[in-house]
């Protein structure tokens, strides 16, 4: 897949590793979010039962809901650098909107 181009249906292309990139990325975060919904099921049924030792668990399985959510935006900003970080591979061709040409704004 890397070092693949892949055609998008409005004309333009995407690089194989830019794919593989997202892919990982979703897949973590997929994985990530079924996590939570385990432990906010489990934390809902603690409270439900008002037992407190039950209650008491909830405080550590709300820390680990909140790591996994600090986690979870972590890849997503890391994903956002990835893909706008400009390419050291490639020069913008002549014509390309990363070309260096302004539009001059009125006043």
């Amino acid at each position: 897949m890397e070092g693949d181009t892949f055609r998008l249906g409005n004309g333009g292309q995407v690089d194989g590793k830019v794919v593989q990139t997202f892919q990982t990325s979703f897949n973590q975060v997929q994985n990530i979010l079924d996590q939570n919904r385990l432990l906010i099921n489990e934390i809902n049924k603690n409270h439900e039962s008002k037992i407190p030792d039950n209650l008491g668990r909830n405080v550590g399985l709300i820390r680990e809901l909140n790591n996994n959510v600090r986690r979870v935006v972590d890849l997503y900003a890391d994903l956002s650098t990835s893909v706008t970080k400009p390419s050291t591979d490639t020069a913008p061709s002549e014509g390309d909107s990363k070309g260096g040409h302004k539009r001059n704004r009125p006043a």
